[in-house]
């Protein structure tokens, strides 16, 4: 029994996939490299640079509580779509009118890729169904990916805020926050590259020269 529930455990789904846990690594780090480009109002000296980046600190835990937010938001929003769909499969007055609203509701890649007599079986499933299914709720795991995308926003800011806490050279403290940030863009777009199946080593270096754009903005606006 024990050993059952193990493997349980092991094959269990993550509450976040792979590209949601990058992008949300990548939300917070380009939201750090614009609190960077703040930097330029500070006069040099430790107190006001330090400063600054508690109050950039603080927007960022607001950015990355308003982002949880927005996920769970987002969530019930889909499950609902799903459970609207569904009774509507259910209620259709014939076979033709329930395979359009599914037909309607897939994806252009996706209905290519699917006959008419899958979308029969799909929709059979759905009116096989014992009674309509139940209205979609938040779940624990929904309150634990929220709070994952929360913490992955902040932690995501630490590498790049931390150079200026610790150097007293703004100068050198910027150079060494953006080289930072760069090499955590690069492992971002490695990882993103290959789960899309692309080449990792461009994906990184795509996700490079957009960091680098963005330095490039920062600094033509007065960073």
């Amino acid at each position: 029994m024990r050993e059952l529930s193990g493997q349980a455990a092991r094959t269990r789904d993550p509450v976040l996939s792979p590209v949601d846990r990058v992008s949300e690594m990548l939300f917070g780090l380009f939201m750090a490299l614009t609190f960077v480009g703040a930097v330029s109002v500070a006069e040099p000296g430790g107190v006001q640079v330090r400063t600054l980046f508690i109050a950039a600190l603080g927007c960022n835990l607001a950015w990355g509580l308003v982002d949880a937010v927005m996920y769970l938001v987002r969530t019930i929003t889909t499950r609902g779509r799903a459970h609207s769909l569904m009774r509507a499969v259910r209620s259709a007055p014939d076979a033709d009118g329930g395979c359009r609203i599914i037909e309607g509701a897939l994806s252009k890649t996706v209905a290519g890729l699917v006959s008419r007599a899958e979308i029969e079986a799909i929709r059979g499933r759905i009116l096989a169904l014992p009674q309509a299914p139940p209205r979609p709720e938040l779940d624990r795991d929904d309150a634990l990916a929220a709070l994952a995308i929360f913490l992955i926003v902040v932690v995501a800011t630490f590498p790049v805020v931390l150079p200026f806490l610790f150097l007293d050279n703004v100068v050198l403290a910027k150079i060494v926050s953006r080289g930072v940030a760069l090499a955590m863009l690069f492992i971002g777009g490695l990882a993103l590259g290959r789960y899309a199946g692309y080449g990792s080593w461009k994906a990184g270096l795509v996700m490079v020269g957009l960091g680098a754009g963005l330095v490039a903005a920062i600094n033509a606006l007065g960073g």
